[in-house]
């Protein structure tokens, strides 16, 4: 209460940055294993309807719909766990301030042309006439 080190308990914002990323990928992760876990539950879902049920029996046409699900869950996973470690937050940032850097060059570039184009010195005349 009476230290001398009030910001002692208080995150910095780089640290407060480490967190936040670091929540966003735990909660990535969770969610890719629970799509692998409904990823299995469904496949078994698709075989029993097929082969129990007997629907549409004489063709296994259950195998299309593992393997497109397969395909989706590898997609999922090799976001997650690939190209979040080259695209993440840090390269996200890096791209945010190339396109701020390109921007706040082409306004520059307007304004002088802006200033090229109609003068001050030649506005303020024009007012006191």
């Amino acid at each position: 209460m009476f230290s001398k080190n009030k910001n002692k308990g208080h995150l910095d914002q780089e640290q407060h940055e480490l967190l936040e990323t670091a929540q966003h990928r735990i909660k990535q992760k969770k969610r890719l294993y629970a799509h692998f876990v409904v990823f299995l539950i469904g496949s078994v879902f698709l075989i029993l309807i097929n082969k129990i049920l007997k629907y549409w029996e004489e063709y296994d046409w259950f195998l299309w719909g593992i393997t497109f699900w397969a395909f989706l869950f590898a997609l999922h996973a090799f976001n997650v766990l690939v190209t979040q470690k080259f695209m993440g937050r840090d390269w996200e940032r890096k791209q945010r301030e190339k396109l701020v850097a390109k921007q706040k060059e082409r306004i520059a570039e307007l304004q002088k042309e802006i200033e090229t184009d109609f003068p001050l010195s030649k506005i303020n005349k024009k007012k006191e006439l």
